[in-house]
């Protein structure tokens, strides 16, 4: 689990406090020092930069009610297990549901968390993209190219990285609305497309780094926000980014962590750091960081940054609950698929 900044364990971080100036002192003022609430954000890979503009911004906003947020960042699989080892999270905000679920049921926070905030606790939501070499060079238009002969693929491992499942539904979703699809075709076409992918990184940001910074593979399945803070800020003129006819629409949700908040007496800050993420100010920079905002004012500013795309969402898979069994848990499709291709 990275941490960026570093984040002290401490819950209050002591904010000066020193003796007034002898001016102050001889009128008989004096300044009192004040602790800041301390709140540890667990997040996803995708995140490090949102975040990193979100959390001053939010801090700014509370004024004298000093509070201090730190985001640490991972695959959001790994980062629920470490919450759930013991990690002091106030909130997470992670990939996917499921990774919350996992928390709700031994006790971290209440089972019907996505209801306490809008849109399923959902503040800003992606899709799922390929970022190929700039000019396209092998062609990639769709789902089919690919499993072509010679296309190699860049996508995360489904068992440690959130970003990961949300690709591999993607296909699995695509390949089941095709002509004639069904679980056995959509099992078909995993299995060709995870023996073009050489190497399966932990999280989606080191999916990312491999594709940009390390030169491997022909196209990146990703975040949409992922493949446009490549394609835009990473590597200008070195990639372009390929829209799928069907894709899914990634919904990466946020809670409270009841459990360690009681704990930490930091409820109320955590839940006003929840509800600023729908706030317009956060809603702006979460499209300056190419996640789709869900107020419509904002999204509406910024339509020309995110295209129309026509996608599927969880729900019609049969919900997290039931993909996480079918798909991910041990011995599930995933792993019948990976392993038979060994």
């Amino acid at each position: 689990m990275s941490l960026s900044p570093p984040l002290s364990i401490s819950r209050r971080v002591l904010l000066g406090g020193g003796l007034a100036c002898a001016g102050l002192a001889a009128s008989g003022q004096q300044r009192s020092a004040r602790a800041a609430t301390a709140l540890l954000n667990v997040s996803y890979d995708p995140t490090r930069e949102l975040y990193h503009d979100i959390n001053p911004a939010f801090s700014a906003e509370q004024g004298q009610n000093a509070v201090i947020v730190r985001t640490s960042n991972g695959g959001s699989g790994a980062q629920a297990r470490s919450v759930l080892e013991g990690a002091p999270a106030d909130v997470v905000t992670l990939g996917l549901a499921r990774d919350i679920d996992m928390l709700a049921q031994h006790g971290l926070l209440a089972s019907d968390w996505q209801k306490r905030l809008p849109h399923n606790s959902t503040p800003f939501t992606s899709t799922i993209v390929f970022l190929v070499r700039k000019g396209n060079p092998k062609e990639i238009l769709d789902w089919p190219d690919l499993v072509r002969d010679g296309i190699q693929v860049v996508t995360p491992n489904p068992k440690t990285s959130g970003g990961a499942r949300w690709n591999y539904l993607a296909a699995w979703g695509w390949a089941l609305r095709q002509p004639g699809g069904n679980e056995k075709t959509a099992r078909a076409y995993l299995k060709d497309l995870f023996m073009h992918v050489p190497v399966l990184d932990a999280g989606a940001r080191g999916a990312t780094n491999s594709f940009v910074q390390r030169g491997m593979g022909d196209v990146l399945i990703a975040w949409e926000n992922e493949a446009l803070l490549a394609a835009k800020d990473l590597g200008p003129e070195k990639f372009d980014i390929v829209v799928p006819k069907l894709t899914i629409l990634a919904e990466p949700p946020v809670a409270l962590v009841d459990r360690n908040v009681r704990r930490h007496g930091t409820e109320n800050a955590a839940q006003a750091y929840l509800k600023f993420l729908y706030s317009g100010q956060a809603q702006k920079i979460a499209a300056t960081h190419y996640f789709r905002p869900v107020d419509p004012t904002v999204a509406a500013e910024n339509a020309d940054r995110f295209p129309a795309v026509q996608t599927f969402d969880i729900a019609s898979l049969g919900g997290w609950k039931s993909v996480q069994k079918t798909h991910f848990a041990a011995g599930g499709i995933f792993d019948q698929i990976y392993s038979s291709n060994d």
